[in-house]
């Protein structure tokens, strides 16, 4: 996630002087080491927590689910702190590749909503293995005026506004963003199709992919965060994308005076609402700083400002009334009951069939 707003700068720079400050210590000096979302959680944050335990603070990024759990399954990562996506972690289970916590060392866990534990129970039961970060949904975001004027009359609180290739064609000019999310993006595609989110039947997904695939042509980019700078710049008028990261998109606009207007929807039809972990890999190099990490992030003041920060929803029930008033009374990051039931979680696939979904992933992205 780039850009040229103050709140890139602030990451880029907080976190470039963190990581000189690791390694300018010396091979004694306690150092933590996070593998995380890019542009995912407050600089002023790592910094209070360098400064109130001694120990430094690495932050390294990447851009997608798979490349993250590559890296972990293959072990050896080098990192103390991962952040994988809900649907993702029962595989890191099975495999073995990040520990079982100890329960003892984070007392902040009694803050943790039970409503959000419970969704989070088909991935990791009893919350034995992770710590919710962040939860959100998938919707559009769009910018108003662009598709106003591209689509005249049209209320944008359906998918019909991205899956229906005459609808996308009008929009291919202004600019259009799918993720590059295989997993997320079929999910909301088989959804829209009146399929099972949660399909095992690889024709399902040969269906989405054809879908997806008469799409391409009007698609600009398939990228999981380029899409929040082109929405704000007003290179994008349309995206499918991530709550926070859309609000961000917005917030930028709106610090830049572009005249940019950008807004987000969860669609009628429903949407995936899905949950950003922190876990520690079996191997990690400093165990004792992870967990001394981990419930840093469980105080509500703090997990209320990296909120704030990111512009989702956390999971930490005393930090709601914490978070600014604007995001925690809106309802596209804290959706209404109402909103809430047309929301659905993604499971985990088995190997074969991940496979196949990723072979069919390439076409989508080729056009094929």
């Amino acid at each position: 996630m780039t850009g040229l707003t103050r709140r890139w700068t602030v990451g880029v720079l907080g976190a470039a002087a963190l990581a000189l400050g690791a390694c300018g210590g010396g091979d004694k000096e306690p150092t933590l080491r996070i593998y995380n979302w890019s542009d995912y959680i407050d600089p002023a944050l790592l910094e209070e927590f360098t400064k109130e335990t001694g120990i430094k603070v690495v932050y390294d990024t990447f851009d997608s689910n798979e490349v993250l759990e590559t890296k972990v399954l293959t072990g050896g990562t080098g990192y103390d702190i991962v952040a994988p996506s809900n649907h993702n972690v029962p595989r890191y289970i099975t495999a073995k590749a990040i520990a079982p916590l100890d329960f003892t060392k984070l007392p902040g866990r009694k803050n943790l909503w039970p409503d959000l534990m419970q969704r989070m129970e088909p991935f990791d039961p009893g919350g034995k293995y992770t710590v919710p970060y962040m939860w959100g949904t998938m919707g559009i975001g769009y910018n108003t005026a662009e598709i106003a004027k591209r689509l005249p009359g049209v209320t944008v609180d359906s998918w019909d506004v991205v899956f229906k290739p005459e609808n996308l064609a009008k929009l291919k000019d202004c600019g259009v963003y799918f993720l590059d999310a295989s997993e997320d993006m079929y999910a909301v595609t088989l959804n829209y199709l009146g399929k099972d989110p949660n399909s095992l039947n690889v024709a399902d997904y040969e269906a989405a992919t054809n879908l997806l695939v008469s799409l391409r042509p009007h698609i600009t980019k398939i990228h999981s965060s380029e899409y929040i700078n082109a929405l704000a710049n007003g290179d994008a008028c349309i995206a499918i994308g991530y709550s926070g990261d859309i609000l961000q998109a917005a917030t930028r606009a709106e610090e830049a005076k572009n005249g940019v207007e950008i807004s987000y929807v969860i669609p009628k039809e429903g949407s995936q609402v899905w949950f950003d972990v922190f876990a520690i890999p079996v191997d990690a190099p400093n165990k004792d700083a992870a967990y001394k990490f981990l419930d840093f992030m469980l105080r509500p003041a703090v997990i209320a400002r990296a909120s704030n920060y990111t512009e989702y929803a956390n999971a930490n029930l005393p930090a709601t009334p914490l978070v600014d008033e604007e995001l925690r009374t809106n309802a596209n990051v804290y959706p209404t009951p109402e909103v809430f039931s047309r929301l659905f979680v993604t499971t985990t696939k088995e190997q074969t069939l991940l496979e196949q979904v990723n072979r069919l992933w390439t076409r989508v992205m080729t056009g094929r």
